[in-house]
């Protein structure tokens, strides 16, 4: 494969753009990464040493292979093996981004036991692939120099510490401020929010970091000897350990939700059964193996579709509907679900730079199929979302979709409806279908069951 380095520039991936020593480009549907001739050393140093091959065997780091290049700099080409989804921290779940965090104290253990340091500890680090964190910068990793502290250490808090110990200690949706501050939570605000027993709970690690803030109110020369102040290695490794123990005590702070349990407590086997026939045999008729599962709740019609050999992602808003799937995918080790936290009434938005550096839900589609079970009445009656406007959306981010309409007889919806003004005259079935008919064509449709549900199969027009 040809590479134009000029060419390469203007296509450098906008979410990789701090990193003076590559980034990402994609070219004929692959990625690849662009390596400076700065980093072109220390690239086959880590390589020679067997680093590398270590973390692809732990299945720590993404796989890549280098291709050859003839510029003249020396500069290189690495091809990594490619993410069929970037995520983002705000759109994990709590033990998603628990995981992510461990992963990458195990890799900065790792990096020391070959005289390597973990040079950056951001969460944008790590990826979700076949059900499991793994970690996607090659080029994060320096020489390790007798004396060195750790300099990602405060990412490292404001990345994975904060978030967590605020979603652990004051509610689980606190993983979502991560959306807002995308370098990590500040330390000053952490200090604010977070109770007094999580001090207490985070012991050395946290005293150090307040002690920080303390050494901020101090002239700049003592600033600078603090920063200065060498570290031995062991000390480093202990520093891992005492992270490592706090990431793991860590535990969610769940409150009851109203979809926790939608299924269970909400609808007859019958229902579900007639409803799972009919997903079966309309999964068969779509075209090509992407799924978006949207309000995918515990990921029960997810499972579904990844049985039949399809790569879904499971997206709900509850918090604690994404955590207990995503532990269903780890404990299980489902390689083809990955569960995502998302409102989709305010999905995920371009954020960043410029709007650009972290991508909309929509930029990171479209795909082959929608899944929108069960969803449409929440949409439209719950939050006044119009009918075309609904239809528009999914027409514009898939080929096939597979929709649940909900009509007003039915008791979900009268229970919308209970207490406000139905002002909602065109929420018909008749309406439903004149508008979804000019996106799609109605391939199937199909009561649930006993109930007035009915399933539609539809395909992009």
């Amino acid at each position: 494969m040809d590479f134009n380095k000029k060419v390469l520039l203007s296509k450098a991936n906008t979410a990789s753009f701090r990193d003076p020593n590559g980034f990402i480009f994609q070219q004929d549907g692959d990625i690849f990464r662009y390596i400076s001739p700065l980093y072109k050393e220390k690239y086959f140093s880590f390589t020679e040493s067997g680093f590398y091959e270590k973390l692809f065997q732990k299945n720590y780091l993404i796989h890549h292979e280098l291709l050859t290049s003839d510029f003249a700099d020396g500069s290189l080409i690495i091809k990594p093996k490619k993410i069929p989804f970037i995520s983002y921290p705000y759109e994990w779940s709590f033990s998603q981004l628990k995981d992510a965090a461990l992963l990458t104290l195990n890799i900065f253990r790792t990096a020391l036991e070959h005289n390597l340091i973990l040079k950056d500890a951001s969460a944008y680090n790590i990826q979700f692939l076949e059900g499991r964190p793994i970690f996607i910068d090659t080029l994060s990793f320096d020489n390790y120099i007798i004396g060195q502290p750790w300099i990602a250490y405060k990412q490292f808090c404001q990345h994975f510490i904060f978030p967590l110990a605020a979603a652990s200690y004051i509610d689980i949706r606190m993983v979502q401020l991560l959306k807002v501050f995308i370098d990590g939570i500040p330390i000053e605000m952490a200090k604010n929010f977070l109770p007094f027993k999580a001090f207490l709970r985070f012991g050395v690690e946290l005293h150090l970091i307040l002690h920080s803030l303390f050494l901020q109110k101090a002239n700049r020369k003592k600033i600078r000897q603090n920063q200065n102040r060498k570290m031995l290695k062991n000390s480093l490794f202990g520093l891992i350990d005492s992270l490592e123990n706090t990431v793991i005590n860590l535990k969610t702070n769940k409150q009851p939700t109203t979809w926790e349990k939608y299924y269970e407590e909400h609808h007859t086997d019958e229902y579900r059964t007639a409803k799972k026939e009919l997903v079966i045999e309309y999964l068969q008729g779509v075209g090509g193996n992407n799924i978006w599962d949207l309000g995918s709740n515990d990921g029960f019609f997810s499972r579904i579709a990844a049985s039949l050999n399809k790569d879904v992602i499971s997206f709900d808003s509850d918090p604690n509907c994404v955590e207990n799937n995503y532990l269903r995918v780890k404990k299980n080790s489902e390689k083809n679900i990955l569960p995502l936290l998302m409102d989709f009434t305010n999905p995920s938005s371009s954020i960043g730079w410029a709007n650009s550096e972290r991508r909309s839900l929509s930029e990171r589609g479209p795909v082959d199929t929608i899944l929108a079970l069960a969803l449409i009445h929440h949409l439209a009656i719950a939050n006044n979302i119009p009918l075309e406007m609904i239809s528009n959306f999914f027409g514009s981010n898939c080929k096939w979709l597979i929709i649940e309409f909900v009509p007003k007889s039915d008791p979900k919806v009268k229970e919308l409806l209970r207490f406000r003004e139905d002002i909602f005259p065109n929420y018909d079935i008749n309406n439903f279908e004149k508008i979804f008919i000019m996106n799609f064509e109605i391939i199937k449709k199909n009561n649930i069951g006993n109930t007035d549900r009915i399933l539609y199969f539809l395909k992009k027009r």
